[in-house]
């Protein structure tokens, strides 16, 4: 077995380099940058209405603060193709989505929607959490 080989059962490319490419790429930087961008955005926009809205309020925050990191731990773990990194990251846009219908569908955090337009946001959601778990289980 040559150099090359050895790279190549490694998971590793020509350029010995370990790190995830192509849409895989795109998924982890989305779980590492995207995902924590956003949820800062939308959170700190949320804490002005703490005191009219509480603890609820509060929970959600936090529960969605622990699921965008688990999305950056397995963003970093494609990254660095581990093992279990491909597992972990369907766990955690399950997560996600899990997370994204619970805001969409309970008044705890606040929003601007319009009436009715709640569930074209969820139908939005859960079609671009599917549309990576689907890429996720063809690997």
């Amino acid at each position: 077995m040559n150099e090359d080989d050895e790279q190549r059962a490694e998971g590793r490319g020509q350029d010995g380099g370990g790190g995830a490419s192509g849409w895989l790429l795109v998924l982890s930087l989305t779980l590492m940058l995207w995902q924590p961008v956003s949820l800062g955005l939308s959170a700190s926009s949320a804490l002005e209405a703490l005191a009219v809205r509480g603890w609820p309020l509060l929970a959600v925050i936090v529960i969605r603060v622990m699921v965008a990191g688990f999305g950056i731990s397995a963003g970093l773990a494609i990254m660095g193709r581990h093992p279990g990194a491909i597992a972990m990251a369907k766990a955690s846009l399950a997560l996600s989505a899990a997370t994204d219908v619970f805001v969409y569908t309970t008044p705890y955090f606040p929003n601007n929607r319009l009436p009715g337009e709640t569930p074209f946001y969820i139908a939005a959601s859960l079609a671009y959490y599917a549309a990576w778990i689907t890429y996720l289980v063809k690997l």
